[in-house]
C-alpha cells in the first residue's frame, strides 16, 4: 500500500510543516521508500530469534546509595565563615 500525497499533507499538518508542492512529492517518494523496506524486513523469518528490548546487556551503572557518615556537626560548622544556627551563611545572589 502506497502512501498518498493526502497522507504526507496531513501528517505535515499534524508536524506543523508547511511543505511546498514539490516538497510533499519528494516526502511521498521517500516515506513510500521506507514502508517498502519495511515490508522487506517482515518477509524475514525470526522464528528463532529470541526477542530483546535492548541489543546489548545492560545495566546500572551507578553504585548501591549507602550511608558515608561525614563528621561530626559541630565541628564542620566551626569552619562556616558565617553561620546561622546549623546552616551555613552565604551572600544573598537572588534580588526581593
Amino acid at each position: 500500500m502506497a502512501i498518498t500525497r493526502e497522507e504526507v499533507l496531513h501528517v505535515a499538518r499534524l508536524a506543523r510543516l508547511a511543505l511546498s508542492s514539490d516538497e510533499a512529492d519528494r516526502m511521498r517518494e521517500q516515506l513510500g521508500d521506507i514502508l517498502a523496506y519495511i515490508r522487506q524486513l517482515d518477509r524475514l523469518d525470526t522464528s528463532e530469534v529470541v526477542p530483546t528490548s535492548h541489543a546489548v546487556e545492560t545495566g546500572t551503572p551507578y553504585r548501591d546509595d549507602s550511608v558515608h557518615p561525614f563528621g561530626e556537626k559541630e565541628e564542620i560548622l566551626k569552619n562556616a565563615p558565617d553561620r546561622e544556627d546549623d546552616f551555613f551563611r552565604v551572600p544573598r545572589i537572588i534580588e526581593d
